[in-house]
């Protein structure tokens, strides 16, 4: 395994992880769904503007036709009704517990998987799995520290992770083209989409410094995320890019406690340790196989030639190389994620 796609896989759970503290800094300052527009939109001007310097030109996009229609409704589900959910949980549940929630996006993104495009799974990873989502049930019926028993927060958070884990399974369809792209597109549409909206239910700008900061937070948290989650996909396929990446909400649960200094229930420590166990049962499951690459072309423009080898992957790793896709989030992330043949996960 090549260690900087794991390196790109670690730096893109890092910094969506902990975005999520700031983000809840924020909500206060402003309407969700503003939040999430300017979140974006920060995205996509500033990974637009990087890929016009990188160019010194505006390129094409790289995608063919009938993958656009794949490209929007990744948009749609991650980029816009994704956030939205999320921002408006924040506004109800602490930064930390939400952290951990957003570790549902990879069952949801694998449950997706395994319905609809049938990837193949062991026991191992059920199990992870299934970890992962009793954690999730003892954080919801906890109610977090906002409010006893209160599940609005909490389910508007899985609804995020749900609209994520889509928005993964359709951008693994084209993410062999240009990883800038592809990022600054989602960015672009979603932020105007949801700023307009946000405008058009009476929201306004936040104050010059606020109005920059959300803008920041979402060129790292979601745009840069965005583009190593991408880069990690084409040399560790979705499973094992899922798998590196659900320690976004440990990192984001970290930040959360430290920068916010929350409070912590008993109950959010053995939903942390269900958690961290099922992630932990991802990133050690291995299996060898025998796997072809097929040409293909990158965004960058370095074409594959066909290649046979023996690769230890986990369950869900792909056998063709052709249309990689990501995720945000995502496995989540978001986030955000693929392969063909079989697949595994994000972005957002």
């Amino acid at each position: 395994m090549n260690n900087i796609y794991v390196i790109h896989a670690l730096l893109a759970a890092a910094l969506f992880g902990a975005s999520t503290p700031f983000a809840k800094l924020l909500v206060g300052e402003m309407s969700p769904w503003l939040l999430a527009g300017l979140l974006y939109l920060g995205s996509g001007l500033g990974l637009a503007a990087s890929r016009l310097i990188r160019d010194r030109s505006w390129t094409p996009s790289g995608l063919a036709e009938g993958e656009w229609r794949w490209l929007l409704g990744a948009i749609f589900f991650g980029g816009v009704l994704g956030p939205l959910a999320l921002m408006f949980g924040l506004t109800r549940t602490s930064a930390a517990t939400a952290s951990l929630l957003l570790n549902l996006e990879a069952v949801l993104t694998a449950a997706i998987a395994w319905v609809v495009f049938r990837e193949n799974t062991d026991r191992r990873i059920v199990l992870g799995m299934l970890a992962i989502v009793a954690g999730g049930v003892v954080l919801s019926w906890s109610g977090g520290e906002e409010g006893a028993n209160d599940w609005i927060g909490p389910l508007a958070i899985a609804a995020g992770c749900l609209c994520w884990a889509i928005d993964n399974n359709l951008t693994r369809r084209v993410s062999a083209s240009d990883a800038l792209f592809i990022a600054a597109t989602k960015g672009a549409v979603a932020g105007t989409v949801n700023v307009g909206l946000a405008f058009a239910l009476g929201a306004s700008l936040p104050d010059g410094a606020v109005l920059l900061g959300t803008m920041v937070v979402g060129l790292f948290g979601y745009g840069i995320s965005l583009v190593l989650f991408v880069l990690a996909l084409r040399g560790l396929g979705t499973a094992r890019t899922g798998a590196y990446f659900s320690t976004a909400p440990f990192i984001g649960a970290a930040v959360s406690l430290v920068l916010l200094g929350e409070s912590t229930s008993s109950a959010f420590w053995i939903a942390a340790a269900l958690m961290g166990w099922g992630v932990w049962l991802h990133l050690t499951e291995h299996h060898e196989h025998e796997h072809t690459h097929e040409p293909m072309e990158h965004g960058i423009g370095t074409p594959m030639t066909n290649t046979t080898s023996t690769n230890t992957t986990s369950p869900g790793t792909v056998t063709s190389h052709m249309s990689i896709g990501t995720a945000t989030r995502g496995w989540s992330t978001s986030t955000r994620t693929f392969q063909t043949s079989t697949i595994g996960t994000h972005i957002d």
